[in-house]
């Protein structure tokens, strides 16, 4: 099924995706949810002498085919490993001004700039140009300690780690160099994959590698 192109507004939530996409596939981004909530208070005092409580009723056993609480928890810790995918339509001349777009609204909304990855299909990010300057040990060094967002080219997306984010601008390159980068940066985002691009150039890169 094609990807839907979505407005350039990224609600993304800081505890990773909410509902699960099948590969390949987009689902709204989560809203950003609000922080851990405080225990509730204990009751004061102690509770005085009374009637002694009913014994809890014994558990029904599970009806013919139902999955066990353990099996469902399994199932839901699987359905989280899967990242969403969110399309925003973008030229090519454009499509790096509408990463950098959703990278700040990703950091609006509680993202850590660690967990951001932005790679570039095309021409290099300035960011990447300036730090390969100073050799790509250097560079390749900054990745590693995660403080900040981490600029990278696609075409060098087999040395990228993984992250939660992973935000691609189709900012040029081939078809065929394309449709093999998109799914290695779907590969390495764990929580949702964010493309720049063409819609149908998307959805033909992904399609043919998801």
């Amino acid at each position: 099924m094609p990807l839907i192109p979505e407005e350039p507004q990224i609600h993304e939530s800081a505890q990773g995706p909410r509902a699960t996409a099948a590969a390949g596939r987009p689902v709204p981004t989560p809203r950003p949810v609000p922080g851990p909530r405080s225990a509730a208070s204990p009751r004061p005092g102690r509770p005085g002498p009374g009637p002694a409580r009913p014994a809890p009723p014994a558990p029904r056993p599970p009806a013919a085919g139902a999955a066990s609480p353990a099996a469902r928890a399994e199932n839901r810790s699987d359905q989280r490993t899967e990242p969403q995918i969110q399309l925003i339509p973008a030229p090519v001349d454009g499509a790096v001004d509408a990463a950098e777009e959703a990278v700040d609204l990703l950091l609006d909304n509680g993202r850590a700039p660690g967990d951001v990855l932005v790679l570039t299909t095309g021409e290099q990010h300035p960011w990447t140009a300036h730090e390969l300057s100073f050799g790509e040990a250097a560079y390749w060094a900054q990745q590693d300690t995660r403080e900040d967002v981490f600029f990278a080219d696609a075409a060098a997306v087999d040395r990228a780690a993984a992250r939660p984010v992973v935000v691609v601008a189709v900012n040029g390159g081939t078809d065929e160099d394309v449709a093999r980068q998109l799914p290695e940066a779907l590969r390495r985002a764990t929580a949702l994959l964010i493309v720049c691009g063409d819609p149908q150039r998307v959805n033909a890169a992904l399609g043919a590698g998801v």
